[in-house]
Protein backbone atom coordinates (compact mmCIF):
# COMPACT_ATOMS: atom_id res chain seq x y z
CA UNK A 1 0.00 0.00 0.00
CA UNK A 2 1.27 3.70 -1.26
CA UNK A 3 1.45 5.20 2.42
CA UNK A 4 -0.25 9.00 2.34
CA UNK A 5 -0.03 12.06 4.03
CA UNK A 6 -2.41 14.72 5.44
CA UNK A 7 -1.43 18.40 4.50
CA UNK A 8 -0.54 18.72 8.10
CA UNK A 9 2.15 16.25 7.72
CA UNK A 10 3.35 17.81 4.73
CA UNK A 11 3.58 20.94 6.27
CA UNK A 12 5.68 19.17 9.63
CA UNK A 13 7.75 18.00 7.12
CA UNK A 14 8.62 20.39 5.08
CA UNK A 15 8.28 23.86 6.88
CA UNK A 16 5.83 24.64 3.98
CA UNK A 17 2.85 26.58 5.26
CA UNK A 18 -0.57 25.52 5.18
CA UNK A 19 -1.48 28.41 3.08
CA UNK A 20 1.37 27.90 0.57
CA UNK A 21 0.47 24.59 0.11
CA UNK A 22 -3.33 25.27 -0.31
CA UNK A 23 -2.12 27.83 -2.90
CA UNK A 24 -0.08 25.17 -4.52
CA UNK A 25 -2.64 23.00 -4.86
CA UNK A 26 -5.05 25.45 -6.34
CA UNK A 27 -2.39 26.41 -8.83
CA UNK A 28 -1.68 22.66 -10.05
CA UNK A 29 1.67 23.04 -9.23
CA UNK A 30 1.52 19.94 -6.74
CA UNK A 31 -1.75 17.96 -6.77
CA UNK A 32 -2.77 16.01 -4.35
CA UNK A 33 -4.94 12.86 -4.16
CA UNK A 34 -8.77 13.86 -2.04
CA UNK A 35 -10.63 12.01 0.40
CA UNK A 36 -13.62 14.04 0.25
CA UNK A 37 -12.44 17.93 1.20
CA UNK A 38 -8.86 16.15 3.00
CA UNK A 39 -6.42 16.54 0.75
CA UNK A 40 -4.16 13.53 0.92
CA UNK A 41 -0.27 13.60 -0.57
CA UNK A 42 1.87 10.45 -1.76
CA UNK A 43 5.45 10.12 -1.47
CA UNK A 44 6.06 11.43 -4.84
CA UNK A 45 4.18 14.43 -3.85
CA UNK A 46 5.37 15.01 -0.72
CA UNK A 47 9.35 14.85 -2.19
CA UNK A 48 8.12 17.49 -4.88
CA UNK A 49 6.71 19.98 -2.12
CA UNK A 50 10.21 19.32 -0.79
CA UNK A 51 12.13 20.20 -3.44
CA UNK A 52 10.07 22.95 -4.76
CA UNK A 53 10.72 24.23 -0.33
CA UNK A 54 13.95 23.70 -1.71
CA UNK A 55 14.77 25.89 -4.76
CA UNK A 56 12.39 28.37 -3.29
CA UNK A 57 15.08 29.15 0.15
CA UNK A 58 17.55 29.10 -2.54
CA UNK A 59 16.02 32.26 -4.12
CA UNK A 60 14.01 30.53 -7.08
CA UNK A 61 10.75 32.28 -8.08
CA UNK A 62 8.01 30.21 -8.78
CA UNK A 63 7.67 30.60 -12.31
CA UNK A 64 11.39 29.73 -12.09
CA UNK A 65 10.47 26.13 -10.27
CA UNK A 66 7.36 25.70 -12.89
CA UNK A 67 9.70 25.83 -15.68
CA UNK A 68 12.55 23.53 -13.55
CA UNK A 69 9.43 20.84 -13.13
CA UNK A 70 8.05 20.70 -16.89
CA UNK A 71 12.22 20.24 -17.69
CA UNK A 72 12.48 17.37 -15.37
CA UNK A 73 9.14 15.88 -16.76
CA UNK A 74 10.04 16.81 -20.10
CA UNK A 75 13.62 15.39 -20.21
CA UNK A 76 12.87 12.06 -17.92
CA UNK A 77 8.83 11.49 -18.80
CA UNK A 78 9.13 10.77 -14.97
CA UNK A 79 7.61 13.02 -11.85
CA UNK A 80 10.42 14.73 -9.81
CA UNK A 81 10.70 12.32 -7.09
CA UNK A 82 10.64 9.57 -9.59
CA UNK A 83 13.57 10.49 -11.73
CA UNK A 84 15.62 11.50 -8.63
CA UNK A 85 14.99 8.90 -6.44
CA UNK A 86 17.51 6.50 -8.19
CA UNK A 87 20.77 5.47 -7.08
CA UNK A 88 22.36 8.90 -9.11
CA UNK A 89 22.85 11.92 -7.41
CA UNK A 90 20.99 14.60 -9.52
CA UNK A 91 22.71 17.94 -9.37
CA UNK A 92 20.71 20.88 -10.92
CA UNK A 93 22.63 23.95 -12.00
CA UNK A 94 21.96 27.27 -13.24
CA UNK A 95 23.12 30.91 -13.98
CA UNK A 96 19.51 31.90 -13.86
CA UNK A 97 19.21 31.75 -18.22
CA UNK A 98 20.15 27.81 -18.20
CA UNK A 99 19.35 24.93 -16.34
CA UNK A 100 21.50 21.72 -16.18
CA UNK A 101 20.68 18.42 -14.91
CA UNK A 102 23.52 16.22 -14.38
CA UNK A 103 24.61 13.42 -11.97
CA UNK A 104 28.25 13.08 -13.38
CA UNK A 105 30.99 15.00 -11.06
CA UNK A 106 32.75 15.68 -13.95
CA UNK A 107 30.35 17.18 -15.96
CA UNK A 108 29.73 19.48 -13.32
CA UNK A 109 33.11 20.78 -13.00
CA UNK A 110 33.16 21.67 -16.66
CA UNK A 111 30.11 23.33 -16.28
CA UNK A 112 31.40 25.20 -13.51
CA UNK A 113 34.96 26.05 -14.79
CA UNK A 114 33.26 26.74 -18.49
CA UNK A 115 30.70 29.42 -16.58
CA UNK A 116 30.87 33.19 -17.24
CA UNK A 117 28.53 33.80 -14.55
CA UNK A 118 27.69 32.49 -10.99
CA UNK A 119 25.96 29.35 -10.79
CA UNK A 120 23.72 28.14 -8.38
CA UNK A 121 23.76 24.66 -7.24
CA UNK A 122 20.76 22.06 -5.45
CA UNK A 123 21.59 18.37 -5.01
CA UNK A 124 17.68 17.49 -5.62
CA UNK A 125 18.44 13.92 -4.50
CA UNK A 126 19.78 14.81 -0.88
CA UNK A 127 16.32 16.52 -0.63
CA UNK A 128 14.28 13.67 -1.58
CA UNK A 129 17.25 11.27 0.52
CA UNK A 130 16.47 14.36 3.65
CA UNK A 131 12.52 13.84 3.00
CA UNK A 132 12.56 9.70 3.57
CA UNK A 133 15.04 9.89 6.35
CA UNK A 134 12.36 12.11 8.28
CA UNK A 135 9.62 10.23 7.50
CA UNK A 136 11.53 7.04 8.75
CA UNK A 137 12.75 9.14 12.16
CA UNK A 138 8.93 10.29 12.56
CA UNK A 139 7.75 6.76 12.87
CA UNK A 140 10.66 5.56 14.75
CA UNK A 141 9.46 8.60 17.25
CA UNK A 142 6.00 7.54 17.11
CA UNK A 143 6.07 3.53 17.21
CA UNK A 144 9.01 3.98 20.83
CA UNK A 145 5.97 6.64 22.12
CA UNK A 146 3.38 4.65 21.48
CA UNK A 147 5.61 1.57 23.45
CA UNK A 148 6.17 3.84 26.00
CA UNK A 149 2.46 4.83 26.56
CA UNK A 150 1.49 0.68 26.70
CA UNK A 151 4.29 0.19 28.73
CA UNK A 152 2.89 2.95 31.56
CA UNK A 153 -0.44 2.28 31.14
CA UNK A 154 0.59 -1.35 32.08
CA UNK A 155 2.48 -0.45 34.97
CA UNK A 156 -0.71 1.45 36.27
CA UNK A 157 -2.78 -1.61 36.10
CA UNK A 158 -0.46 -3.33 38.10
Amino acid sequence: MQQQFTSREVVDLTGITPRQLQWWDERKIVIPGRDGHRRLYSFEDLSEVAVICELRRKGFSLQRVRKVIRFLQREFSKRLAETVSGTSDYHLLTDGKTLYLETSPQQIVDILKNSRQPMLAVCLSDTVRQVRADIRSRKHNASTSGLRQLTRRSRKAS
